[in-house]
């Protein structure tokens, strides 16, 4: 199947709810777990799957993005028969035009998709993290003859008003839709997640750039192939996924890591590992009066001081007599001594000193920057 597929990555939203995290950079280029980019979770999944045609659609603060992506070496995808492209909105005949939603950034890419000969289109999000191959999807898709397959997981209910909640038969066909509704019918979400035989969904997505909507999948081309009785089936995903686009999200998706119970392949060379840039020769260096427990800690950090359940990036420097607690502390940031931080995210380059206490008697997750 992987040979008839190719993947569309959307990696060009803004990111507000990560307030000054994507102020300068995409939220999918934003770090995570101390040494990734949220972005490599969406490449490695492609990769480990055996889907080497791949487009990235940027738009916001797009230039380390477009940098760090590359020519896709990262992920294997500079190879005979491979294929990774950045596909940025364009100026044409028509005219410039911004991605003006989701399904107008494929739209606008009808003539690559085209020109990879493909049968089926996998559309991904560029801001989860998650470990997983396609595989059973994409094969389901086929074998069922679907026109729509979406990639569900069960939430609590009073969580699921923050996602597309989808209602299903008992052949496991969509009967119903919810775009992120006050009062969800089901527990059953959208994972942002869908395989489309291509011949049907150009014929929708060119229906849709000619009407005033959103071109958005969620609120338009999904209800609107529910309405014309296209056949559409779910997937459903029982491992770990986490949508880390707020700061609350972030830290917890970072302190999952911590726990053990998380399998993302982040710590292993065997296949189907998530896989990331690897600039950093220096190996971390812990004090001989440092105190670590619980923690990822990247090269190039240097602990000095008190560090317990956090996840710290390289070029780190904690000083000696400075406490770190539950934090995630992003690249060449500093804890100066005397300074006593918990629950917190702290953006990269950021210096505390001044003896600050920070956050200590709180369980709601801060972001601290310069």
């Amino acid at each position: 199947m992987s040979q008839k597929t190719v993947a569309l990555v959307l990696a060009g939203g803004k990111g507000t709810r990560l307030e000054f995290l994507t102020k300068k950079i995409a939220k999918p280029a934003v770090s995570f777990g101390a040494k990734y980019r949220i972005i490599d979770f969406p490449l490695s999944n492609c990769a480990n799957s055996g889907i080497y045609r791949v487009g990235v659609c940027t738009q916001y603060e797009s230039t380390l993005l477009d940098s760090y992506i590359g020519n896709g070496e990262k992920w294997g995808f500079n190879g005979i028969r491979c294929l990774m492209s950045v596909l940025a909105p364009r100026q044409t005949e028509e005219g410039a035009n911004w991605y003006k939603g989701t399904a107008d950034a494929i739209y606008q890419n009808i003539d690559w998709i085209d020109s990879q000969n493909c049968e089926y289109v996998l559309i991904l999000s560029g801001d989860h993290v998650y470990k997983t191959t396609y595989d059973e999807m994409i094969e389901l898709h086929q074998k069922s003859g679907a026109d729509a397959t979406i990639s569900v997981m069960e939430v609590p209910i009073k969580d699921a008003s923050r996602f597309g909640v989808l209602q299903v038969d008992k052949d496991d066909q969509i009967i119903g839709f919810q775009e992120k509704p006050k009062e969800p019918k089901s527990n059953l979400v959208s994972m942002g997640v869908y395989v489309f035989t291509w011949k049907v969904l150009k014929k929708f997505l060119k229906d849709d750039e000619k009407e005033d909507t959103a071109h958005d999948f969620g609120k338009n081309i999904i209800p609107n192939m529910l309405a014309r009785k296209r056949k559409m089936i779910v997937y459903r995903y029982t491992k770990y996924w986490k949508d880390v686009g707020t700061i609350s999200s972030l830290h917890e998706a970072n302190m999952d890591l911590l726990n053990g119970n998380v399998d993302l392949g982040l710590f292993s060379n065997d296949d189907g590992s998530i896989y990331t840039e690897d600039t950093h020769s220096v190996p971390h260096y812990v004090g001989k009066k440092a105190k670590v427990s619980r923690c990822l800690i990247n090269q190039g950090a240097i602990i000095l001081g008190e560090v317990s359940d956090s996840v710290i990036s390289n070029e780190v420097i904690v000083e000696q007599g400075a406490v770190v607690e539950r934090c995630v502390v992003m690249s060449g940031s500093t804890i100066q001594s005397g300074v006593h931080i918990k629950n917190a995210i702290i953006a990269p380059n950021t210096n505390i000193g001044d003896k600050r206490q920070i956050n200590l008697d709180s369980d709601e997750i801060i972001l601290v920057n310069h």
